[in-house]
C-alpha cells in the first residue's frame, strides 16, 4: 500500500487542530511535519537549533498552515518549564514527543539526572504531565531498546552504566510505562515505535563502521518517511497499558500495527510509575 493510501484510509482532517512537536527537524520529525501539515494541522515546532527550526518553518507554511517555532533545550529543565508555559499559553490540541538521544556525551543535568535519561524520559514526561488538561492526546516514541533491561531504582537514570544502548533503553523503559501508567487513568496517550531506520540516532557507529553499515541500512531497514507513519498513526489510535503502535512484521518493516507486549512484568510498571510520579512531584516543587 503507498503511504497516500494508507493516509487516506487511517488519517482524518487535522484542519482546526494545533500539534505541537518535539525534535521536528529531524530524520523521522521533519517527515512526520509533512504528513502533519498535509491533513491540515498548524504545528508547533519545539527544537533547540532555532536556525534549522526557522528554515522547517519556512518549507511547512508552504502547505498553508500556520508555524510557530519555540525554543527547547530538553537538558535544561528552566528552558523546559519555560517551552511548557508557552504551550499552554498558545493553546495546543495534541503533543508528540519525537526527540531523542542515544550516544552521546554523558552529563548529569542541572535537573541531577543524566542527560540520556533527561531527554528521553524526565523532560517529555514532565511537559506531558503538565499539559494534561489542556491537550486532547499525546504520542510518545518508544523503543525496542526498551528490552535491553530492567529498571534499577538504585541507578534510576543508569549513570553507572557506561552502555549506550542500556542509557536509552532504560530512559525508554521510564517513558513508556510512564505513558502506560497515565492511560490507566485515564489520558489519552499513545506510545508508537518507528522500528528500525536510518537517522542521526542511528549514526553513532564509529566512522568507519558506519561507513560500512550506512548504506545497507538504507537498503535494507524502512526509510524514514515510512517509518514515521507509526507516529501518525499514534495520533489517530490511542494505546493503553502494555500496547505501542508500530511496523507489523518483527517491529522492523511494514505498516503500523497496533500490538500488546509482555516486556514489562506489572510488578516493574508499578515501580516506573509511583517514580515517575515522585520526580514530577519533586520538578513541580522548584518551578
Amino acid at each position: 500500500m503507498t503511504t497516500s493510501a494508507w493516509m487516506k484510509k487511517n488519517c482524518n482532517s487535522l484542519r482546526g487542530k494545533r500539534i505541537a512537536i518535539t525534535g521536528s527537524t529531524g530524520g523521522l520529525g521533519a517527515p512526520l511535519c509533512r504528513y502533519l501539515a498535509l491533513l491540515g494541522a498548524d504545528l508547533i515546532l519545539l527544537n533547540r537549533n532555532a536556525e534549522k527550526s526557522l528554515t522547517h518553518k519556512a518549507k511547512l507554511e508552504a502547505f498553508g498552515v500556520s508555524v510557530t517555532c519555540i525554543f527547547v533545550d530538553l537538558e535544561d529543565l528552566a528552558s523546559v518549564k519555560n517551552a511548557t508555559d508557552m504551550l499552554i499559553a498558545h493553546g495546543v490540541d495534541l503533543f508528540i514527543h519525537n526527540a531523542g538521544a542515544y550516544s552521546i556525551p554523558r552529563r548529569i543535568c542541572n535537573g541531577g539526572f543524566d542527560n540520556v535519561f533527561q531527554i528521553n524520559f524526565v523532560s517529555p514526561y514532565y511537559m506531558i504531565r503538565r499539559l494534561l488538561g489542556h491537550i486532547e492526546h499525546a504520542v510518545v516514541v518508544g523503543s525496542v531498546a526498551h528490552t535491553y533491561s530492567k529498571i534499577d531504582l538504585d541507578d534510576i537514570d543508569f549513570r553507572t552504566r557506561s552502555a549506550a544502548s542500556r542509557a536509552y533503553g532504560n530512559a525508554k523503559r521510564f517513558l513508556m510505562g510512564a505513558m502506560w501508567g497515565l492511560a490507566r487513568e485515564g489520558a489519552s496517550v499513545s506510545v508508537v515505535h518507528p522500528g528500525i531506520t536510518f537517522t542521526n540516532i542511528t549514526a553513532h557507529y564509529p566512522k568507519l563502521v558506519f561507513a560500512l553499515i550506512k548504506h545497507p541500512m538504507k537498503v535494507i531497514f524502512m526509510k524514514p518517511a515510512r517509518a514515521a507513519l507509526s507516529i501518525l498513526a499514534g495520533v489517530f489510535q490511542k494505546t493503553q497499558a502494555y500496547e505501542w503502535i508500530g511496523p507489523k512484521w518483527f517491529r522492523v518493516w511494514g505498516l503500523p500495527k497496533k500490538e500488546r507486549l509482555n516486556t514489562v512484568c506489572e510488578e516493574e510498571l508499578e515501580k516506573i510509575v509511583q517514580t515517575s510520579q515522585e520526580i514530577y512531584r519533586k520538578l513541580e516543587e522548584q518551578r
